[in-house]
């Protein structure tokens, strides 16, 4: 990562990770306009077509391309299943066409994170169509987020977590990369999927090791993968 980015934690949301994606952006010939000289200051008379730039400028339209390019290529993936395919094939930007399975987000999957913040059924008409009941429980660790973060684990905490088959039918089975001084057991051990756009349900429990104290954040991997596929998942676990 670069100095200038942004390395988190999350300070308005500790369950969900951020940054969850990055590009290169340091350093990158890139087009320029011929309206300012390479410098920005007004004594460089200097005109150039391309030039070395850094920042967001430059980071966002390679994984901007890469948005694109799914698309194309699977017009009906959300928003949410496009971020979930290049978040968990990582540096294998092409394997991103491919990701075998993602974690998909609906309207409601939403709404129910605006709940959990204290939105009312009268905010929530600003965002949808329809009337919506809050459900009476929520918990953020459950949203489907691509990445897994666990706050404040003080003994055990178990979440939910829902991929969809986008790929070939096949058996999935699970390997885990723990955290440091965390125990990390999934349930259950393999997914079985039988057809296009078949959804099934996990749950992850992390627990501190015996007479084991977090001092800073831990991290991990999380996988499924058919031998083909692999879907990764990092796994953050933050002390109180």
């Amino acid at each position: 990562m670069a100095s200038f980015s942004s390395r988190g934690p999350n300070i308005l949301e500790g369950s969900i990770l951020k940054p969850d994606i990055t590009a290169p952006g340091v350093r990158v010939i890139a087009a320029f306009t011929l309206a300012t000289g390479p410098t920005g200051e007004d004594y460089d008379k200097r005109r150039t077509a391309f030039n070395t730039e850094s920042g967001t400028s430059m980071s966002c339209p390679h994984v901007s391309g890469i948005v694109g390019l799914l698309k194309s290529l699977h017009p009906d993936w959300t928003p949410a299943a496009i971020r979930s395919a290049i978040m968990t094939t990582g540096k294998e930007q092409t394997r991103a066409a491919d990701p075998g399975l993602v974690y998909d987000l609906t309207v409601n999957d939403f709404l129910n994170y605006l709940c959990s913040h204290g939105y009312t059924a009268k905010d929530l008409k600003l965002f949808t169509d329809k009337p919506y009941n809050c459900p009476e429980s929520f918990s953020l660790t459950d949203f489907n987020y691509p990445s897994i973060s666990v706050v404040n684990l003080n003994d055990t905490i178990t979440v939910t977590r829902r991929v969809k088959n986008v790929g070939s039918p096949g058996k999935y089975y699970i390997h885990v990369r723990e955290p440091t001084g965390v125990l990390v057991s999934v349930e259950p051990c393999n997914l079985e999927f039988k057809k296009l756009g078949e959804e099934k349900t996990f749950k992850v429990t992390f627990k501190l090791a015996p007479k084991w104290k977090l001092s800073s954040d831990v991290f991990g991997i999380l996988t499924w993968s058919d031998g083909k596929h692999f879907v990764r998942s990092p796994l953050v676990v933050r002390p109180c």
